[in-house]
């Protein structure tokens, strides 16, 4: 009789065991184009969401969901958010980066577009009911464009949007990793001419998918993409961000 009962409780901490181990903490990256995957036929094209997944260690993994094209609004309309939704778990971590289509108020786009006041509307939503389901959110500004103005001085994209980030913030008190200020800085920094590397921006015959050249001073190529990625990473642990528990620890020579 005791070996059967030691025999069941062997059985029942064996699978609890697994079932934890099953249970890793999953980070969603919910937002645009600068932030969402791209397969081989894109490339150099990245989102910064691609080499961010490599910052994390095996207690935690990535979901990343963000799409090309979408606003705060149109991934709602599309039925985008509520599957996240439905599969949050208490100790999930929510990022969430819009504004570039929300502010695209465009006739062949009619659906993308959200006032700065309904972009704090449906944001809301995404807080509130990542908070109900027990996951921690960070909320991201939307990245910098490649734009400089007739006096050569880099545009700050997307302010309004910005500011609205920032006051939702406030207004939640949830953290807010300001990466429009990070990148809008990187760039400065990086000058006209070397800052190009960060985008697909491409001179004639320099890559043979583009035998014409290119100019796309929004998406990012690999080398911007992880730059971008580092940014986010670093604003994590400027603010020691719970999330900081699941990065890679440092390697060490045995």
């Amino acid at each position: 009789m005791q070996q059967i009962i030691a025999f069941y409780l062997l059985a029942f901490f064996y699978t609890s065991f697994v079932f934890s181990q099953d249970k890793k903490t999953t980070i969603y990256l919910v937002g645009d184009s600068t932030m969402c995957l791209y397969d081989e036929s894109r490339f150099p094209q990245e989102g910064w969401g691609m080499p961010f997944a490599n910052f994390f260690d095996d207690t935690a993994e990535i979901e990343n969901h963000a799409k090309g094209g979408r606003s705060t609004k149109s991934f709602l309309d599309e039925n985008r958010w509520q599957p996240i939704v439905d599969s949050l778990k208490t100790g999930d971590f929510v990022l969430i980066q819009f504004g570039h289509n929300d502010s695209a108020n465009s006739k062949d786009h009619p659906n993308r577009y959200a006032s700065p006041e309904d972009y704090k509307k449906y944001m809301g939503k995404y807080i509130n009911e990542s908070r109900a389901k027990g996951a921690a959110i960070i909320l991201i500004t939307p990245v910098t464009q490649r734009k400089y103005n007739s006096n050569g001085e880099l545009i700050k994209s997307h302010k309004e949007y910005c500011d609205a980030v920032i006051e939702l913030g406030t207004e939640y008190n949830v953290p807010v990793i300001d990466l429009n200020t990070k990148s809008h800085e990187l760039v400065k920094k990086m000058g006209p001419e070397f800052s190009k590397n960060l985008y697909m921006i491409f001179e004639p015959n320099e890559l043979p998918r583009f035998p014409k050249g290119f100019n796309d001073t929004t998406h990012f190529s690999e080398f911007g993409a992880r730059k971008m990625a580092e940014l986010v990473l670093q604003g994590i642990r400027e603010q020691n961000l719970e999330l900081v528990n699941y990065v890679v620890k440092p390697y060490s020579r045995q």
